[in-house]
This record gives C-alpha cells, sequence and structure tokens, in this order.
C-alpha cells in the first residue's frame, strides 16, 4: 500500500463492488464507490479539477477567496482542496442541506452562508445568484461556477469515466450505466468519454420527482415548472450551460421516499452506507436492471456516503415525522405520539436521578422536556425552565435529585381526547401527556401536532 504526501492524492481511483444481494432482475449491478473519496462524495474530483485547472490558469494566486454556491457536496469537495492549498471559502448553501454537511464545511474552515431553498433561479437569495453576487463585490474573490465551469465535466472525462472502463473491463465490460444529475459535470463528463471509448454504453439518468430533467429526456419537453424534492445534490429547475444530455436516452424520476427507502435497503443487504442521491440512483438502476429480458452488465455510482444523513433518512424519527415510514394507526392521540412510551422510545427520567442527568438527556436526545418515570408510573414532568429556575444562582444544585425541580401536578389527556383538546394544553406552554386510564402511553408537542396536520395534506 502506497504512502501519500497529502489527502488529495487519495482522490479517485475508488473501488468498483458487484451487488450480490439486491434483486437486479436478469442483470448484474455494479456500484462504483465514490463515497470512498476522502470528502466522502464524488465531488471531491471536481473540486480539485475546478481548483487546479483555475491555478494552472493564473485566475487564482496563493491566499485567494474562492466563492461557490453549492445545494450538495460540490462544497466539501471544494473545502477540502481550499483547505490543503491555503485558500479562503466561502459557500452558499440552500437551508435543505443536513446538518452534517454544514457542520463538516464549518470544521473544514469553510464560511457557510445558508439562503432559501423556496426560490428559483433568477431570484436574489437563489443560492447560485447570491454566491456570484458576494464574488462580484468581494475584492479579488473567484467564483467557482460549478454549473458553468468546463473543468467540472473534465473531470469526468478524463478520470472517473476511464477508470470505470478499466475496472469493467475485467467482466468483459459494462452495458448501462446509472447516474444522476445536478451540475451535470458528471454526466457530461461520462457521456463524452463513453461516445469515444465505450459507445455502445447505454447511458441512463435518475431524477428526483419534481426536478425537470427526466421530462425533459424522456419527452424532450423543457418545463419551466419545478417542484420541490427532499434529496440533496441531484436535480435541477433549468439546463446548466454545461450540460449535454445528447446521448441520454431514457430517465427515471425517483420519489423521496423511494429513494430513501432505498439507501437504506442498500446498507441492510449490502452494507453500503449512502446518501440520499445514493437511493435515487439506486432506485432508478433497479428499475432499469428489473426491465431488462435480457442479462446486462450495470454499472451504478454511488456518489456520496450516507454519514452526512444519519440525522435524516437514518432517523427513524426524521422517517416518520415526514411520512417515510409507516406507523400503526389508532384513530386517537397515540397517532400523534412520536416516541411511544410502550415501544421504550420515550426518553424519561427518575425521580431519583440527578438534575445534570435530566439535563444532558435533554441536551443528547434534543428534547425540552422529560417524563418522571417511578417504575411504570408517571410522577412527573421536568423541562428545561424547571431546571433552569432550579439551578439558577447555585450551580451546584444541578446535583439535587429530579423530584426537587420536576412539576407533579399534571394536566393529564385521555387517550381518546379529540385532536383540538391539544390546544389548550399548548396555550398554556404544556405538553400533552397522554394517559390510557393510569397507563402512560407518550408525549405529544406542538411540532408533533404540526407534523401530523402535515402529514395528512401530503
Amino acid at each position: 500500500m502506497a504512502l501519500h504526501e497529502s489527502v488529495l492524492e487519495l482522490i479517485g481511483r475508488t473501488p468498483m463492488v458487484k451487488a450480490q444481494r439486491l434483486d437486479t432482475g436478469a442483470c448484474e449491478l455494479y456500484l462504483k464507490l465514490e463515497n470512498a473519496n476522502p470528502g466522502g462524495s464524488i465531488k471531491d474530483r471536481i473540486g480539485l479539477s475546478m481548483i487546479e485547472a483555475a491555478e494552472a490558469r493564473g485566475d487564482i494566486r496563493p491566499g485567494a477567496t474562492l466563492v461557490e454556491g453549492t445545494a450538495g457536496n460540490t462544497g466539501i469537495g471544494l473545502a477540502l482542496v481550499a483547505q490543503q492549498k491555503g485558500y479562503r471559502l466561502i459557500l452558499v448553501v440552500p437551508d435543505k442541506m443536513s446538518r452534517e454537511k454544514i457542520f463538516n464545511l464549518k470544521a473544514m474552515g469553510a464560511e457557510v452562508v445558508l439562503t432559501r431553498s423556496d426560490v428559483g433561479k433568477g431570484h436574489p437569495e437563489y443560492y447560485q445568484d447570491l454566491a456570484k453576487a458576494i464574488a462580484e463585490r468581494t475584492p479579488g474573490a473567484y467564483f467557482i461556477n460549478q454549473f458553468g465551469n468546463p473543468d467540472n465535466p473534465k473531470a469526468h472525462e478524463t478520470g472517473t469515466g476511464p477508470e470505470i472502463i478499466e475496472q469493467m473491463a475485467e467482466v468483459g465490460g459494462f452495458d448501462a450505466i446509472v447516474f444522476g444529475c445536478g451540475s451535470s459535470g458528471t454526466m457530461t463528463g461520462l457521456s463524452r468519454c463513453f461516445a469515444e471509448k465505450a459507445p455502445d454504453v447505454e447511458l441512463v439518468l435518475a431524477d428526483p420527482v419534481g426536478s425537470i430533467l427526466a421530462q425533459y429526456i424522456n419527452e424532450g419537453v423543457l418545463s419551466d415548472k419545478s417542484g420541490s424534492w427532499m434529496v440533496e445534490g441531484i436535480g435541477e429547475d433549468f439546463l446548466p450551460t454545461i450540460s449535454d444530455f445528447s446521448r441520454v436516452k431514457k430517465a427515471y424520476a425517483i420519489p423521496d421516499a423511494e429513494s430513501f427507502h432505498t439507501a437504506r435497503e442498500l446498507l441492510a443487504k449490502e452494507g453500503i452506507l449512502g446518501g440520499s442521491s445514493t437511493g435515487t440512483l439506486l432506485a432508478a438502476a433497479l428499475r432499469y436492471c428489473r426491465e431488462q429480458t435480457v442479462p446486462k452488465k450495470v454499472v451504478v455510482l454511488v456518489p456520496d456516503t450516507g454519514n452526512k444523513y444519519l440525522s435524516k433518512m437514518y432517523n427513524d424519527y426524521w422517517m416518520l415525522d415526514n411520512g417515510f415510514l409507516e406507523r400503526p394507526q389508532h384513530g386517537d392521540l397515540r397517532d400523534l405520539i412520536l416516541r411511544p412510551y410502550s415501544q421504550r422510545d420515550t426518553v424519561v427520567v427518575g425521580p431519583s436521578d440527578l438534575l445534570t442527568t435530566a439535563y444532558q438527556r435533554m441536551k443528547l436526545y434534543d428534547v425540552s422536556q422529560l417524563p418522571v418515570m417511578d417504575g411504570d408510573q408517571l410522577v412527573g414532568i421536568i423541562d428545561e425552565s424547571d431546571v433552569l429556575l432550579h439551578v439558577y444562582g447555585d450551580e451546584a444544585r444541578f446535583r439535587d435529585p429530579v423530584a426537587t425541580a420536576m412539576v407533579s401536578k399534571l394536566d393529564r389527556l385521555d387517550v381518546k381526547s379529540p385532536i383540538e383538546a391539544l390546544l389548550p394544553v399548548f396555550d398554556r406552554g404544556q405538553v400533552a401527556i397522554v394517559m390510557d386510564g393510569e397507563r402512560f402511553l407518550g408525549l405529544i408537542t406542538r411540532i408533533d401536532l404540526l407534523n401530523y396536520l402535515r402529514r395528512r395534506v401530503q
């Protein structure tokens, strides 16, 4: 195994793995693990390509400020390269980006500007338009512009594509490849590479429902109306200037729910932790494979790691909140309880536990109140205000038992109460304590009610 001088030398040359446990119909499916790049995604390749090409042209010099708008992993790829080369990096990201990605960017030294994800191209707060504006008003700044930068597809034309051809030569070549499209660099670069070196390979696009690209490929219709989707990093509401769709003849529009479940299936069956766009690509690849009547060898990209989505699609509570997991329906207030006590999902504390324990559990599980349970009996509720009022002025009281600060006079709601009964509880600034006789079932908060109402609309 080689020694390397820099983490940048680890970009590319990613593994290829044959799927063994997925239902691929008559086909063999091969997974190109771009999540093995040091920044965790295929975008490391273009981060390196776009910065080093700009250096070679003299567009950026030591200590320069780089600016980019990114809805996905391009920011992390750029941050990795900028960090190693000593550039200041300003990234404009839409507010639907996962927390893990934002934490990752900031930890690598990038300056993150959050903007709206509910506006389209041409709006001053659209992430690309805002990034361009920041670059224009920042002295000496260089706007990376992944959507119009020819060094983006070049990374895949000269790197990713030849790698895939070389790897698949070991099994006699391949018949089709499935990819996604955000900036369109991957698609355009691979298309150009395969046009020259593997012209018989079929190019298949995976697109989120809501994006305009699948309809454009399948019907030749370029819609000016896009929807919204929760998958990150792929899908578009316009055609990037560097895009070349001429060799793509088939596209699949994949709903968010199918993307998330397919990514989870990939982890459960193949042990590969992919991100949300991985789920979209794999879902399209599986649809394609199952439609074939003759055996084919199909490659699908695993464009990023699922480590950046642990708080989202790999979190059952997030999946439940957003209606992507089904829960048993009872026709009463149990339908609104996110963490049922009977399933030991409710985070609780005991009356003799220390207040510091209650505080730590609130922080760890991102909740603002805890039921106080003595065995299976609910004896109180303690929230952040109770702890604050008890310890303020004497921090040593964090070592007092929970029973000294909890509220023991409780308003309880019977499980058969109408949903309207929740409103007076919330108006008093409380959480709803749901009971079935003397049996504690769980808590309902304002956000639980909001999530329930949103799911009904969906």
